[in-house]
């Protein structure tokens, strides 16, 4: 556990790296049954320019992960029917599906930006995971733009709004990132992700590495290259 304590930003508290409050802000959101500290390394990995800011919130919502110990998560999730889909290839159904919960999420992290006071061409909005589905939600329906989306680990949901809200930003630069044998979020499903952002008009390309639910070296790589190309 990082001695970093937690900040109450609006309706959600979050782990804060303080840089230049005129500079760039980075707000990460974890995965399912994560916590605020789960990216906060990242943070020292990340090529940005000097005084930027670093958010990363802690879940609204805490599940049991096993016993004795819970974490934090933005949405409920049935992880069990989750998978078994995913690892399939998953299905129509499931990609339109809109899940109970991520209105609410999106709304609480839109209310913490505001608290935040910073306009959204100053903020580089990511996540993990679940975390990367309410930070692609919050990018494409949101009127204000964050200035960059990291989308590590994600998949696709909510697909035929998601197609007629990508194709409303064409030109916007992504970076996405998936293991080619992710066991939870199964990669066909995050390729079908990267096809609609690019038809959509979309400028980036998913960066696919032989793991699994991870962030690996690779991908920090890849992360940083977009990020340069941002602030450049």
């Amino acid at each position: 556990m990082y001695d970093i304590p937690l900040i109450q930003l609006g309706p959600v508290k979050a782990a804060c790296i303080q840089g230049d409050p005129n500079g760039a802000y980075v707000i990460f959101l974890h995965g399912y049954g994560a916590n605020a500290f789960d990216l906060l390394p990242l943070y020292s990995y990340m090529d940005v320019p000097e005084g930027t800011n670093f958010i990363f919130p802690d879940g609204i919502l805490e599940i049991p992960i096993a016993p004795g110990y819970n974490g934090k998560a933005w949405f409920p999730i049935d992880m069990e029917a989750l998978q078994r889909m995913m690892v399939a290839g998953g299905s129509r159904e499931l990609f339109e599906r809109y899940p109970a919960g991520l209105a609410e999420a999106k709304e609480k992290i839109l209310e913490m930006i505001r608290a935040l006071n910073v306009p959204m061409d100053r903020i580089i909005l990511g996540g993990f995971s679940q975390g990367s589905m309410l930070a692609t939600e919050i990018t494409l329906k949101f009127e204000e733009k964050p200035k960059g989306l990291v989308i590590l680990s994600g998949t696709l949901i909510d697909e035929t709004n998601w197609t007629e809200y990508a194709k409303k930003m064409s030109g916007y630069k992504f970076f996405q990132s998936h293991g080619r044998m992710d066991p939870v979020l199964g990669y066909p499903a995050a390729k079908r992700l990267e096809t609609l952002l690019k038809e959509a008009g979309w400028v980036g390309e998913l960066l696919a590495f032989p793991g699994g639910h991870e962030i690996p070296e690779a991908v920090l790589h890849g992360m940083n290259r977009y990020l340069r190309e941002l602030f450049e």
